[in-house]
């Protein structure tokens, strides 16, 4: 299925929502699937709370806030072509899986701008717009809808969705009564199957079974050279440097160095020396 229309997303500085702009794109269109500018992010630490009214005066009277500011992103700044197959890498704690979800508009930046020119499918956590209580059946139309697809663009997805999963005799069973794995095999069809012109994949190919694996890795070496925009966050350097052309090493919230993916494969390694 391909879309005729774009869908250009701005999440700017002191935004309390994102603003959607539908535009019609002719072949000179932008080249850029991503672009990322000066993104801040933090979180607020509770340290300790006060035992009473009188404790939380004494420690307003003291200063003591109650909590501790942790900048997880600090001016991180990127542009990701159209067609482009980028690793993100980083240590737990690194402030990828952060970023993200920045891009995929589940948090929002404090300060910086996000620009997605297409349409996003992201695959960030296990779970997300699933039900449990539905069958596999209408989680599959639920998550078209959240994704943005109509049903009946999810009609023409749907044998597609399920034979890739390999879950046809299955489809009609409420999802809570999936196991772990078939719930990511869903999950994971309905992104890559879901056509949308950028993907964002994190962690995914550390879970489910070696055949589950095994198809993970048949299926991205199949993008290369295709149209689609993939970002894939991984711990894994054998991923970065088998499916990626281009990678970025973000450490202690900033980006550490980014280009050739064996470069920044190594620099991953090396942040162990």
């Amino acid at each position: 299925m391909s879309k005729s229309r774009k869908k250009v997303t701005k999440c700017s500085t002191n935004n309390i929502h994102c603003m959607d702009n539908v535009h019609t794109k002719s072949s000179d269109s932008t080249e850029f699937a991503i672009k990322a500018s000066h993104l801040h992010k933090s979180f607020r630490l509770p340290t300790e709370r006060a035992a009473g009214l009188k404790q939380a005066i004494f420690n307003w009277l003291k200063g003591v806030k109650g909590y501790t500011e942790q900048k997880v992103l600090d001016d991180v700044s990127f542009e990701i072509k159209k067609g482009e197959f980028v690793g993100i890498v980083g240590r737990n704690g690194s402030g990828k899986s952060t970023l993200l979800k920045i891009l995929a508009q589940i948090y929002y930046p404090e300060q910086g701008s996000v620009e997605i020119n297409g349409t996003l499918v992201p695959f960030i956590e296990l779970g997300v717009g699933f039900n449990p209580e539905l069958t596999g059946r209408e989680n599959v139309y639920l998550n078209g809808a959240l994704l943005g697809f109509s049903h009946k663009e999810m009609d023409a997805m749907y044998e597609e969705i399920v034979q890739f999963a390999e879950l046809e005799p299955f489809m009609d069973a409420k999802l809570k009564n999936y196991s772990s794995g078939m719930q990511v095999r869903l999950a994971f069809s309905i992104a890559i199957r879901a056509k949308g012109d950028i993907l964002i994949l994190d962690e995914v190919l550390a879970v489910g079974d070696a055949a589950f694996q095994e198809k993970c890795n048949k299926y991205f070496s199949s993008l290369k050279g295709s149209k689609q925009t993939v970002i894939l966050v991984t711990h894994s350097m054998d991923n970065v440097r088998q499916f990626c052309n281009r990678a970025i090493l973000i450490e202690k919230g900033k980006i550490a160095t980014e280009g050739n993916p064996e470069t920044v494969a190594k620099a991953y390694e090396g942040l162990w020396d």
